[in-house]
């Protein structure tokens, strides 16, 4: 398990990078680089971390869920995702 300061320093960046969205496009265009070096550094996208949304881990994350390996395993298998079964042969 990831820590809940990790956790919640991620949903923090995540929030700065839509509020400066649409401001940081428009100054990329306009080729305007003193004003976009005045926008905060996490308000970038390269600042954010892919992280599972349920543990938080880094690792083996799955971006079509959103998800890790482990929790993606362990959910299949109680078959809480839809359309995804256990495969065996």
């Amino acid at each position: 398990m990831a820590k809940e300061s990790l956790k919640s320093r991620q949903i923090k960046k995540k929030k700065l990078y839509l509020k400066y969205y649409k401001k940081r496009n428009f100054y990329k265009k306009k080729k305007k680089y003193l004003m976009l070096q005045k926008i905060p550094n996490n308000a970038s996208i390269v600042k954010l971390k892919n992280l599972c949304n349920i543990t938080g881990r880094s690792r083996g994350y799955i971006r079509f869920f959103g998800i890790s390996r482990i929790e993606f395993r362990r959910l299949a298998s109680y078959g809480l995702i839809p359309g995804i079964k256990k495969s065996s042969w």
